[in-house]
């Protein structure tokens, strides 16, 4: 498992090496393939050392003590020892609809975020399995390709934006010969490709990892059904009240807060969540045994 995250972190960032030198070289030629080479290793050592606090602040997620939430911090402990895991971080977001996400590059540097929603919703068995679920994702070494995805995403998205506004300003300058011309259509091609772009990075986060998750969290809980009651009620819940994230963290989500059909279901960055109730219902007894 952690070969495997190691060898899919080297490709998120190889891939947003590569989309910074291919628009480098669009805009400056060899100069600008350099420059954007330059900046991509940069961008790249960010996200790999700082990306977990970006993820926890573009959530809006606040550090909570032991004064503020005991209960929480005290599912947190218990479980963190009973996953032979050091205890993470503990940090409150101020939503009414229940999530959680797990953040931070190693075991030693994690943190689990919940919403105030999710504790006035669960119980305290629901909550234990989804706190569960998400030192699952620490201990699956999950969360730093799910850190380092947030910010490529993030990053793909406002080179998007930027071309936006440089088609917008371009379009005033009366250009039209055909260099003009052709930084125009580059620059729309940009601004359609950039998005897509940003979905397939976070598509590439498999979403065989939640089902992962899941199966460990259920071990380390020692029981399935919790943290499967706590996913039918986030998910109904997320459904009544989409929540407001950044689009770029919202893979890193028990649950998808960003729900919709159509299209949008094309690009699921989750499982259904039937389907990983499913599977958690019927895991062998005896699995259950091996945290």
């Amino acid at each position: 498992m952690e070969t495997w995250n190691t060898v899919k972190t080297g490709l998120l960032l190889a891939a947003l090496t590569a989309l910074f030198v291919v628009i480098g070289g669009a805009l400056g030629g060899r100069v600008g393939m350099i420059f954007a080479f330059g900046l991509a290793i940069v961008m790249n050592m960010g996200a790999w050392w700082f990306s977990d606090k970006l993820a926890l602040r573009f959530s809006g997620a606040r550090e909570a003590g032991p004064s503020e939430a005991p209960e929480l911090h005290r599912i947190v402990e218990t479980l963190a020892t009973r996953a032979g895991l050091p205890k993470p971080g503990v940090y409150l977001i101020d939503s009414e609809t229940p999530n959680a996400f797990a953040t931070g590059r190693s075991p030693s540097k994690s943190a689990v975020a919940v919403t105030q929603g999710i504790m006035r919703m669960l119980n305290r068995d629901e909550l234990s399995g989804v706190i569960a679920h998400e030192l699952a994702h620490i201990k699956n070494r999950d969360t730093l390709i799910s850190s380092i995805a947030a910010t490529i995403a993030g990053a793909i998205a406002m080179i998007a934006e930027i071309a936006q506004w440089s088609l917008i300003f371009g379009a005033f300058t009366g250009d039209d010969d055909d260099g003009g011309i052709a930084d125009l259509l580059g620059s729309l091609l940009l601004i359609i490709v950039a998005p897509i772009a940003a979905m397939i990075v976070q598509m590439a986060i498999s979403r065989a990892r939640e089902f992962s998750a899941d199966a460990t969290g259920a071990r380390i809980m020692g029981e399935a059904r919790p943290l499967a009651d706590a996913l039918r009620k986030i998910e109904l819940a997320s459904r009544q009240m989409p929540m407001r994230v950044n689009p770029a963290t919202s893979h890193q989500y028990i649950i998808n807060p960003l729900t919709g059909g159509g299209l949008t279901s094309l690009f699921r960055t989750h499982p259904e969540t039937e389907k990983r109730i499913e599977r958690l219902m019927a895991m062998n007894p005896r699995d259950l045994a091996v945290a």
